[in-house]
């Protein structure tokens, strides 16, 4: 495959995740997301939960994030992410946030897995626990210099002014704002996935798969890990599913062995994943690198978890 081929080709599949994926879900919760908010619903819930997740350097809005990543799917939280930004949260607690999320499993990917054998409960208790560790190091450490002043910006006072307006301008202005989201989001994933084919056509991946296997075997790892856990990191959770149930139709993966790499295989640090949060504004762009050490020790607490408690 050439070089122009592999960019159309990462093109259409980034529109088809923006259009079919990311829009619909986005739509539906910006507006509710919208409606709570003109209604004055979401400020009592953030003021409720607030004192709770404080510890944990999370304002009350991050619940909302962090109950859309676990049960519904990893494009919900985007919209709680740009209301959060629009109200001016600060920089430290969007980092926080942000490394919650990433270091957090998808309920799009932790539901089908539950036919495979996944054992569901397990995963969204270690999942949270895993979350809140990501959040807490980067609140207390990595972005620990960072601002924890919210400001007030021009959207907030927008949307302040518009909270006595008619509930058809909201589900509309929401709408227009999930459509800006959706597209803002195909430039860094379409060069996150063109990254993906360009390493396959070089035969990358097949080189580091070669290369992986005297190391596994050395630790006891099983060869079978590597094909799904590149497939994880280089095209992302979806990709990851299709791995894993061809493997266990094959009958080349237990349920344990779904259990025990869960906290390591099914969360949204991923390029894909990064492509699709970075690409909300330039905003989480900057604050990433202060996420990143979070996001590692909430995957690693999560993978150690699922090891210890599942490993046979």
């Amino acid at each position: 495959m050439s070089f122009i081929e592999i960019i159309l080709s990462s093109g259409r599949f980034s529109v088809d995740i923006a259009l079919y994926t990311l829009l619909p879900v986005m739509i539906v919760m910006l507006c509710i997301m919208k409606v709570l908010e003109t209604k004055g619903i979401m400020d009592i819930i953030v003021k409720k939960l607030t004192p709770i997740f404080k510890p944990f350097g999370l304002t009350g809005m991050s619940t909302f994030a962090l109950l859309q990543m676990n049960f519904i799917s990893f494009a919900a939280p985007l919209a709680t992410l740009s209301i959060m930004q629009s109200r001016g949260v600060s920089d430290r607690h969007l980092a926080a946030t942000l490394a919650m999320l990433l270091a957090m499993a998808q309920g799009n990917i932790l539901y089908p897995m539950i036919p495979l054998g996944l054992n569901w409960t397990a995963a969204i208790a270690i999942s949270i626990i895993g979350g809140l560790c990501a959040s807490s190091l980067t609140w207390y450490f990595s972005g620990r210099n960072l601002s924890d002043k919210d400001s007030h910006s021009s959207d907030q006072e927008s949307n302040d002014s518009s909270s006595h307006s008619g509930l058809i301008k909201v589900i509309n202005d929401a709408g227009l704002d999930a459509i800006r989201l959706a597209v803002g989001a195909i430039p860094m994933l379409t060069l996150s996935i063109t990254i993906v084919g360009i390493l396959k056509a070089a035969g990358a991946v097949t080189a580091l798969e070669q290369t992986l296997l005297p190391l596994l075997n050395a630790v006891n790892i099983s060869s079978m890990f590597v094909m799904p856990t590149l497939a994880k990191y280089l095209g992302g959770g979806t990709a990851y599913l299709g791995v894993a149930t061809d493997l266990i139709q094959q009958g080349n993966m237990s349920a344990t062995q779904i259990n025990t790499s869960a906290g390591f295989l099914v969360n949204t640090f991923d390029l894909p994943g990064v492509g699709i949060f970075l690409g909300l504004s330039y905003r989480f762009v900057r604050l990433f690198k202060y996420a990143i050490p979070g996001i590692l020790l909430g995957i690693l607490v999560r993978a150690l978890l699922h090891f210890f408690i599942f490993y046979r």
